[in-house]
């Protein structure tokens, strides 16, 4: 069982990201008629409806079944496509933003979670960090392969047949994601007890996991700060590249950039965890992030797009740390749970960060946008310095 799981999970993370849509969003919104703040506002009724239904999802996933979650998401996540092929108007996209929310909360606790589940029935759960870097790297590898072809097929055939082969692989993964089998977790009494427990029994019991964990707290909260200014980045870079001259063929060439850039650090995140604590490898990135969004503001051009592909390449680290120390220490009973209170944190702070980003890039400009992001991250890596000291202290 754990075999089919982790090769149906490899299928699924592959589909799920070979989406040649993704490489001319930006540019197909802006089509439709999306303003950079209408943008900014789509962003944040995704973080908002992750608000609303991450917790839910999470407890569902933990008293009913990780699979149920998964399944339902992917559904989600097809209709998306569908949606924005005929999306003209602002109230279109924001459906599709918060559909894609839902679809989040449903997965970003429960895949984690099945995946360790079904390394505890071998007693594999030590590779996990190995694993989640491994299956993030065919998550990039997949967004390389669609950004390679994206542009040559947005070019020669329109926007809208990406999308029409981008709801065709969201189909696919839906098709493997049936294939999942459920892992068992535990014993059929405590199972029946899961199953009567009511909501706010998961919820205390996973806010009592995070109190008595503060250092814990600490390292989710520094590494999601991170994970918000990327979301930014992931979502503009198309328009830098269109502000400073670029042809969309390149758009094409860079996006496959980057995702090579983020292979390197997940492959190596089991690694560097032999030789370095979570801290430190979180408070080092802070520091590579802060500088090259400078930099990039200071220096549009060559400069800056190398700077954009260090700062994918250093983050590409921080996932396989976060979630391989969250569920290390945390238990089956609530695994889906702590996890969607952990994305919760990151789409607290990427609604606060969207907001600075939108109104200064609105306002002035989009490199002045880089420039409030590198400020922001400046700000998390000299209290996360003060924090580190404290825990040394202790």
């Amino acid at each position: 069982m754990m075999v089919k799981n982790i090769n149906n999970l490899h299928l699924i993370i592959f589909f799920h990201n070979l989406i040649p849509a993704y490489v001319i969003e930006r540019l197909f919104w802006e089509q439709r008629g999306m303003t950079v703040l209408m943008v900014v506002l789509c962003e944040i009724i995704y973080a908002v409806s992750i608000v609303i239904f991450e917790i839910p999802t999470g407890v569902f996933a933990d008293k009913f079944g990780r699979k149920k979650l998964l399944v339902f998401g992917a559904v989600l996540s097809m209709f998306e496509f569908i949606i924005l092929l005929f999306a003209y108007y602002f109230w279109a996209f924001a459906l599709v933003v918060f559909l894609a929310g839902i679809s989040s909360a449903c997965t970003s606790g429960a895949l984690n979670a099945l995946l360790y589940d079904s390394l505890v029935t071998v007693n594999k759960q030590r590779s996990f960090e190995k694993i989640v870097g491994r299956m993030n790297s065919i998550d990039f590898f997949g967004s390389l392969i669609a950004a390679l072809s994206g542009s040559v097929l947005a070019k020669y055939f329109g926007f809208e047949f990406n999308y029409i082969v981008s709801a065709v692989s969201m189909f696919l993964v839906l098709i493997f994601t049936i294939q999942l089998k459920e892992p068992p977790r535990n014993n059929h009494q405590e199972k029946k007890e899961n199953k009567q427990a009511v909501f706010m029994v998961y919820v205390g019991k996973s806010l009592s996991f995070y109190k008595t964990n503060p250092k814990l707290v600490s390292i989710i909260i520094h590494a999601m700060a991170i994970g918000a200014c990327i979301t930014y980045l992931d979502e503009f870079w198309q328009l830098y590249l269109d502000e400073i001259g670029f042809s969309v063929l390149f758009f094409g060439v860079f996006s496959a950039c980057i995702s090579l850039a983020r292979i390197p650090g997940n492959l190596l995140a089991a690694y560097l965890l032999t030789y370095f604590k979570a801290e430190s490898i979180i408070l080092f990135i802070l520091g590579i992030t802060t500088v090259c969004f400078f930099m990039t503001a200071i220096f549009p051009g060559s400069v800056g797009l190398i700077m954009i592909i260090i700062v994918f390449l250093a983050s590409g680290v921080i996932d396989p740390v976060v979630t391989g120390y969250l569920h290390h220490q945390g238990s089956s009973e609530i695994r889906a749970t702590i996890e969607s209170i952990q994305s919760l944190i990151e789409s607290v702070i990427t609604f606060t960060v969207g907001i600075g980003f939108g109104i200064i890039s609105t306002s002035i400009s989009l490199v002045s946008g880089f420039i409030f992001l590198g400020a922001f991250s400046f700000l998390f890596f000299f209290f996360f310095l003060k924090r580190i000291q404290g825990f040394v202290k202790d």
